[in-house]
């Protein structure tokens, strides 16, 4: 599951992106509002969590210019604002949810999950691709009666090949969707983490396998 995170305190931003991503969440942090728009724009998230009180464009007025084109990408608030009003008007323009600061950890990880339950587009938890399957709520991998729990990098990485199934992506690209935009790692460290998921797939005994395409990237291949 992929999220967008917009957060103009750094300590918080680092904190909640932590916590999210360590629960196998994907996270794009932008630290304010004009950033969360144009991201939100530019690429596809399975939910966005909004600060309220952000530098360039509040929180209500990125919500509401998102949904006033259309975007119907589910929204949590976050914020340090928690009067009934506040709350009305958010909810008003179109939010899914709202939390105020400061706020528990297993309440912000419950309300992203309730949050994401009530897409429209809802996507299942468990992933497949031959015999295959990922479990997204828990990094589980599993083949046949045989399941290994996948790290972290390993877990995003699964994911996303698993996600562009029939799609040969190139290592930058896969660079910069798991390891960030701001990674200092370079392009070895796709090679070596590919080269993971290979021993994982076949201890799982599974027929599936990752191939590379000279000079154009990787994918996953079912066997015919």
């Amino acid at each position: 599951m992929k999220l967008l995170y917009a957060e103009d305190e750094p300590a918080m931003a680092e904190a909640v992106t932590d916590i999210l991503e360590y629960h196998n969440f994907s996270v794009d942090t932008v630290y304010n509002g004009a950033e969360a728009l144009a991201y939100a724009r530019e690429e596809h998230y399975d939910g966005i969590i909004l600060d309220v009180m952000m530098p360039k464009m509040d929180g209500f007025t990125v919500l509401r210019t998102l949904r006033e084109g259309g975007d119907r990408t589910p929204v949590l608030l976050l914020t340090a604002k928690s009067e009934v009003e506040d709350r009305i008007a958010g909810l008003d323009l179109g939010a899914d949810d709202y939390l105020p600061k400061p706020f528990a950890t297993g309440e912000l990880l419950a309300r992203v999950r309730a949050m994401l339950r009530r897409r429209e587009d809802y996507i299942p938890d468990i992933l497949h691709c031959g015999d295959l399957s990922l479990n997204t709520s828990n990094a589980e991998l599993s083949c046949g009666d045989q399941t290994v729990t996948l790290p972290k990098l390993e877990f995003k990485l699964m994911e996303l090949l698993m996600n562009n199934q029939g799609i040969c992506l190139s290592t930058e690209d896969m660079l910069t969707k798991v390891w960030g935009y701001e990674t200092d790692s370079d392009i070895g460290v796709v090679w070596v983490y590919l080269s993971y998921l290979r021993k994982r797939l076949a201890a799982l005994g599974s027929a599936v396998e990752i191939k590379a395409r000279r000079g154009v990237g990787y994918m996953l291949e079912v066997p015919k």
